[in-house]
């Protein structure tokens, strides 16, 4: 299965994007703001541009494996070997606060929220559970 996300809204405080499986949109995303990170970066640049809980990750494609988190006490999507970041999940949250780098799932969008995040989550992550039992997932992030 593959994701896309295309970064297409930017502000001080957040990144907002498309997802698309397999061509098909499925749901924004909000993020933390974009500050430049690729994937292909050292980590010096990354960790000079970096300013924690308040950066997006690097765009790149990422595989993206289903984990127990410790912080949720449940098994959820990880984006797995994000460099410079640690624990990148896909899960619920509404803005710029709740993410940390995560990617939050909404079927809404302003400036700086995604609505209805838990709704979009659990049907995005049922998904992802069902294509990760016969295929590889991954999400690239434009």
């Amino acid at each position: 299965m593959e994701l896309v996300l295309k970064r297409t809204t930017r502000t001080q405080e957040s990144t907002i994007g498309e997802l698309s499986i397999n061509g098909i949109f499925e749901c924004y995303i909000l993020e933390d703001r974009d500050r430049g990170l690729k994937q292909g970066m050292t980590l010096s640049e990354l960790a000079n541009l970096k300013v924690h809980g308040q950066t997006c990750i690097p765009a790149g494609r990422y595989e993206i494996g289903i984990t127990f988190s410790n912080k949720f006490n449940k098994y959820m999507p990880l984006l797995m070997d994000v460099p410079a970041f640690a624990g990148i999940r896909i899960h619920s949250g509404n803005t710029p606060e709740n993410t940390e780098g995560c990617l939050l799932p909404g079927q809404t969008k302003e400036a700086n929220f995604v609505g209805n995040s838990r709704l979009t989550f659990n049907a995005l992550f049922a998904k992802i559970k069902a294509a990760s039992r016969i295929e590889k997932v991954f999400i690239t992030i434009r």
